[in-house]
């Protein structure tokens, strides 16, 4: 009986993933539906197109509809009769919900769309599933030659999680209000909920604070939000449907606050001072004196109100102990209450935190560090690390939902590591775990994590986007949609829509090249960047000390993104020629190798400077290794002597060259394999 439940499961699911490849031919929605039917219909856009909200609402649907007529007469060219949602009249576009909502878990996010000829309707229980509903209807534009159209469908949809996050650090390096709300616009977008928002650490204090003031005048450089500007960005994310989250990071992480606070800190006499690398770091809040709850008792009550929702996330990540460790006080303070160890000591500061935020009506939230045997399972756990942190069950989520906590997955999503999107896109919250249903209900979902520690304005939204649609999905859509080629070939018409949000993660590479040019011409470095990633897994920035967090942050590896945008394609023409050596597949890959062999002489008339100069090694070599492969290709005919030059060549481009690397090596490495067992000359 079993393995016939076990049968019809796996044939519903094949058939689920069947008919959604089918429709993604044609369709690229992302996230995609939980449900979606083709119908023979569609919808011409045309200057008579409206919208009509019922019931009438001057909240977020009204506002949602305003920017949906705004983008799609922009990305159509159309122009509109009506700019506004019509209220005398059914319009063409008619959306229909029941309930305005307090954002929170409980949210009902579902909504359903019928796109026929002449009329289309969104209908959701709440004003949020209506939004989510006009998302959807967007990312159906298609055109002809004469008309742009919403094509036929009907959609029955609704998340598979109810936190789908994307934390933003605005400690390392500060985000400015315009940077987070052009994200914001970003994660409606593809239906993140849950904006969390890093906003203390060792390097900078980021809130304004009239209890504390010495706070961000003496720890942020001068660079932290206003408490008005904090409520407008609230405000701006609660009008999208998104939650946002605070981070004050406590008890470690902690140099800013001791900064201007010192007589908080665990070390007495010690210089206190915004870090300025990256890493982890000895200062830490004093947990055994009244002073350190009475600071956060009283800066907690203050920040609170700031942030309306129920959860409230303390960090508490990393705190290594070594100055509660050298605190002869504080070892004297841990004998009396019979805390055995660091770990102990933390969980006594956690409980009197929990109590004073659950007095503030919060929900405390923390790193997994938090998660020890006495923490009260009131507290959600954010679960960052994994099989290479000690957790056999693949990572401290499954670990803190069989404990009986809620947990909040980021272990995986970590997009700050520079890893290629099918990378995150295949780690499953819940994956193969087993699971009791009541242990299910307690994984909340998971977040998407951009530390910026190596990010600034200029560049942060190409660290962000568009991988980050990619786990959007993940977050929304159902288990057994993962096709990676199928999701790629949806993401890379999502990355382009995001442009009209005002996202910068495409444009602004230009923007760093002609910067490292001098307003030369880039198309040499343009074409370097399509086969160049930056440095993975924290391989940029070893130690946390090449790179001050004033530093250049214009070099060319920053100008670099994963998923360099010719790897992928010439490792895979290269796999089709190497499988069916014909002059199709041939000439497709001579197309790559003919552009980066006369690379070089267009790089050599360029004026040199400082940031161009590293380059040299890296597109000589590459221009000489194309080159050379080409030659053979074309000749069918390698000699032992160019053999030996290829093979240099690539030993060279194995290496990283000002902190990228290429990633062209498997195709390259292929094709000089199959020359040298077809062609060489003996």
């Amino acid at each position: 009986m079993n393995k016939i439940i076990l049968i019809l499961i796996l044939f519903c699911f094949s058939n689920h993933a069947s008919a959604q490849k089918v429709l993604s031919e044609n369709l690229d929605l992302m996230p995609w539906p939980k449900n979606v039917e083709k119908k023979n219909a569609e919808f011409i856009i045309d200057n008579s197109l409206s919208i009509s909200i019922s019931p009438a609402d001057e909240g977020r649907v009204h506002n949602a509809a305003v920017n949906f007529l705004r983008r799609l007469s922009g990305r159509t060219g159309v122009f509109l009769n009506e700019g506004f949602p019509v209220t005398d009249q059914q319009g063409s576009i008619q959306i229909i919900f029941e309930n305005v909502s307090k954002l929170s878990i409980e949210n009902d996010e579902s909504y359903s769309l019928d796109v026929g000829d002449s009329v289309i309707t969104i209908t959701a229980k709440t004003d949020v599933g209506a939004i989510r509903g006009l998302e959807t209807l967007l990312q159906l534009v298609q055109n002809n030659s004469t008309n742009y159209v919403f094509s036929g469908v009907k959609i029955n949809d609704t998340p598979r999680f109810v936190w789908r996050g994307l934390m933003i650090d605005a400690a390392r390096h500060f985000q400015p209000v315009g940077v987070i709300k052009r994200n914001l616009d970003a994660m409606a977008a593809v239906k993140l909920n849950v904006f969390h928002w890093h906003l203390t650490d060792d390097q900078g204090w980021r809130v304004e604070s009239k209890v504390y003031p010495k706070l961000h005048e003496e720890a942020s450089d001068g660079l932290y939000y206003t408490q008005e500007q904090i409520k407008d960005v609230v405000a701006y994310a609660d009008n999208l449907g998104i939650r946002v989250i605070p981070e004050f990071d406590v008890p470690g992480h902690a140099s800013a606050i001791l900064t201007a606070y010192p007589e908080l800190g665990s070390k007495d006499g010690y210089d206190y001072a915004i870090e300025r690398f990256s890493g982890v770091f000895d200062p830490t809040l004093n947990p055994t004196i009244d002073l350190t709850y009475e600071f956060l008792e009283r800066l907690f009550a203050e920040m609170s109100p700031l942030f309306p929702d129920d959860y409230f996330h303390i960090g508490g990540d990393e705190n290594e102990g070594k100055h509660w460790d050298e605190s002869k006080a504080i070892q004297k303070f841990k004998k009396q209450h019979d805390l055995k160890t660091n770990h102990d000591l933390q969980t006594y500061f956690n409980i009197k935190l929990e109590k004073i935020l659950n007095n503030l009506g919060k929900k405390m939230m923390g790193w997994d560090e938090i998660m020890t045997p006495n923490m009260p399972t009131t507290t959600v756990i954010h679960s960052w690390r994994g099989q290479n942190e000690g957790f056999p069950e693949g990572n401290s989520l499954i670990t803190a939902a069989k404990r009986g906590y809620q947990t909040v997955l980021s272990n995986g999503y970590y997009i700050d590591r520079m890893e290629p999107v099918e990378n995150h896109y295949l780690v499953d919250p819940i994956g193969d775990a087993k699971l009791t249903d009541l242990e299910r209900s307690r994984i909340l979902g998971g977040e998407a994590t951009m530390w910026s520690e190596l990010v600034t304005p200029l560049t942060i939204d190409s660290r962000i986007w568009p991988r980050t649609a990619a786990i959007a999905e993940r977050f929304w859509s159902q288990a057994e949609v993962k096709d990676v080629d199928d999701m790629k070939k949806r993401l890379k018409q999502v990355s382009f829509n995001l442009e009209e949000l005002g996202i910068t993660h495409i444009k602004n590479r230009d923007v760093i090249l002609r910067n490292m040019t001098d307003n030369q011409d880039i198309s040499a470095l343009v074409t370097l960047s399509e086969i160049c990633e930056p440095l993975k897994i924290y391989s940029r920035n070893k130690g946390g000390i090449e790179y001050k967090t004033f530093s250049p942050f214009t070099l060319f590896a920053d100008a670099c993104v994963v998923d360099a945008e010719d790897a992928l394609p010439f490792n895979r023409t290269v796999h089709q020629f190497t499988s069916a050596p014909n002059s199709v597949n041939a000439s497709q890959v001579l197309a790559y190798l003919n552009i980066w062999a006369g690379n070089y002489e267009a790089f050599k008339e360029l004026t040199k400077n400082p940031k161009l100069t590293p380059l040299e090694p890296l597109s000589e070599t590459l221009s000489s290794t194309a080159r050379l492969l080409s030659k053979a290709l074309e000749s069918k005919s390698l000699t032992s002597e160019n053999l030996t030059k290829i093979k240099e060549g690539l030993l060279i481009l194995e290496q990283p060259f000002a902190d990228v690397e290429v990633v062209i090596l498997e195709g390259l490495s292929k094709l000089m394999a199959f020359c040298e067992s077809h062609y060489l000359v003996n």
